[in-house]
């Protein structure tokens, strides 16, 4: 699943620490959605883009094979 994360946090000029700590998560699992190592849950998604302000389907992205 490919992401937009990095190009969000970017944008919004937030760290991988500060993303996780208003999601509830570590700094680790930013981290491992980022290099498409984790897929994250419907809930974490969720928070994700909402505190993005952009809907689901703009940040996160089924690859052929997903």
């Amino acid at each position: 699943m490919k992401n937009t994360i990095r190009i969000e946090r970017a944008i919004k000029n937030i760290t991988q620490a500060e993303l996780a700590e208003k999601v509830d998560v570590s700094r680790q699992t930013i981290n491992a959605i980022e290099a498409a190592k984790y897929v994250p849950s419907a809930v974490l998604a969720l928070k994700i883009s909402r505190l993005f302000g952009k809907p689901v389907n703009e940040i996160f992205e089924l690859e052929e094979g997903d």
